[in-house]
């Protein structure tokens, strides 16, 4: 391991290091995060303005999903070959440079070209993080860290709506991305100024194949997925994509699994905590962007409520994300990862059970009720899947198994939206959502029963 600027300080301005990793991190994914959600509120103006149908405008979104798709399992190795802190300097540049050139953007293929360009700096910028956030915080204080840099992963899709609503109603819709540029750019001078350099001295060299076939299973799976609200999983398109993407995953696999230096360490699934935790997590997350799909269809579709008020009712979840993540940071040395997951997903799978109990005559402060005690159970459950899922992996190691981890993050979180869509046949229906909040409430049960087979990690043993 090599880590450059080894004369600087521990301490800087009464923080620790690992705490200015973290706040460079959380700076750089807020704004990245909430571009990702922002976006769909603006979608409708986008479409009237640019004067373009939903097939030319959902490619707004999935562009910026492909191109996403295809940098995330490359993100590791760049990271180790070129050093983490100048990988993600470059990404977060590629995200501003490509934020600007979408807010200038003349018509619908500039605004999609240039948001394949945000893509490619989203698609390095949070694996690279997480790597840092990892390698800059002890084994025993993790469970912190993934406290800290949790809450703006889930915060800003709750504050999208609101802030993409107020935004294209009062200023216009090129403010959705010129909003990225002043946080963004904080947190560039910041992360230039406090960042360390670390590289790894053997990283391997470049793998096409698994580049090739990576990008090609990812990016077509996500494209898929996109497809099912619209056409349903038994589209000829989506079965077509599906099965191409499936075949290009099984041939990564086979190709992976021989290399000596392959792009995915697909190696790391031998350790039941990784694989264990990440099949938890991907169930996880599944559920929580299904259900943030979901909620605002149900409040504005379905209850008449603005974006606005909408946002307004669904915040109280992030609300009990904020509660419960620096709860778990302190619970999980005490208990492990297993108990504080198992809890924290029943919670969950019982909240969607209840939404999928509403109808138009209950009252918004039991819908704000229940989506409090989600956030709570999302925030007890997603801190210690995460963190467990590091827990046996070498430095040496991170950069990959960050990697892996964010790439089947999005593979999730598309997956969650698509399953629940699916169910979700009409917009206007009370049994259509019961429907759809019960199949989140299914995931939730899934993702408990996957917690339950969590080796006991996390606990110190002295306690």
């Amino acid at each position: 391991m090599i880590i450059a600027s080894q004369s600087r300080p521990h301490v800087i301005g009464g923080l620790a290091y690992r705490y200015l990793v973290a706040i460079a991190f959380i700076i750089a994914l807020f704004a990245d995060v909430l571009d990702a959600t922002i976006v769909n509120v603006a979608l409708p103006t986008l479409g009237r303005e640019l004067a373009v149908g939903n097939d030319v405008l959902q490619w707004v979104v999935t562009g910026y999903l492909l191109s996403l798709a295809i940098w995330i399992p490359a993100s590791g190795w760049l990271g180790d070959r070129f050093g983490t802190k100048r990988i993600f300097l470059l990404a977060l540049s590629i995200f501003l440079g490509g934020s600007a050139l979408c807010g200038f953007a003349w018509n619908a293929d500039s605004l999609i070209a240039f948001r394949v360009l945000q893509g490619i700096g989203g698609g390095m910028l949070t694996p690279v993080g997480t790597t840092m956030v990892v390698r800059a915080f002890p084994r025993e204080e993790r469970a912190r860290g993934s406290a800290i840099i949790g809450v703006p992963a889930v915060l800003a899709p709750v504050l999208g709506p609101l802030i993409g609503g107020y935004l294209v109603d009062s200023v216009g819709w090129r403010w959705i991305f010129f909003v990225n540029l002043p946080i963004g750019l904080i947190g560039l001078v910041f992360a230039a100024l406090v960042l360390r350099e670390h590289r790894e001295p053997r990283p391997g060299r470049f793998d096409i194949p698994g580049f090739v076939l990576a990008a090609s299973s990812l990016g077509t799976l996500l494209y898929a997925f996109s497809r099912v609200p619209d056409a349903g999983w038994t589209s000829g398109a989506v079965i077509g994509w599906l099965a191409t993407g499936l075949v290009a995953g099984l041939a990564l696999i086979y190709v992976e699994s021989r290399k000596r230096e392959p792009m995915l360490q697909l190696r790391l699934f031998r350790d039941r905590v990784f694989a264990t935790s990440n099949l938890a997590h991907v169930l996880t997350v599944a559920g929580l962007v299904g259900t943030l799909f979901l909620v605002p269809l149900y409040l504005q579709g379905l209850r008449g409520l603005s974006a606005w008020e909408s946002g307004l009712t669904s915040f109280p979840q992030a609300v009990g994300l904020v509660c419960a993540m620096p709860l778990a940071g302190l619970l999980y040395p005490r208990v492990g990862a297993r108990p504080l997951a198992v809890a924290g997903l029943l919670i969950t799978a019982v909240s969607a059970g209840l939404l999928s109990t509403t109808d138009l005559q209950t009252t918004l402060w039991i819908v704000r009720a229940v989506l409090f005690a989600r956030g709570l159970g999302f925030g007890l459950a997603l801190l210690p899947l995460q963190t467990a899922t590091f827990a046996n992996i070498a430095l040496s190691d991170t950069g990959g198994a960050s990697a892996l981890f964010n790439t089947l993050r999005q593979v999730a979180a598309s997956l969650g939206v698509a399953a629940l869509a699916s169910v979700l046949s009409s917009a206007t229906g009370v049994a259509d959502f019961h429907a759809a909040f019960g199949a989140s409430a299914v995931l939730g049960v899934a993702a408990t029963g996957a917690a339950l087979r969590l080796p006991d990690v996390g606990r110190r043993q002295q306690l």
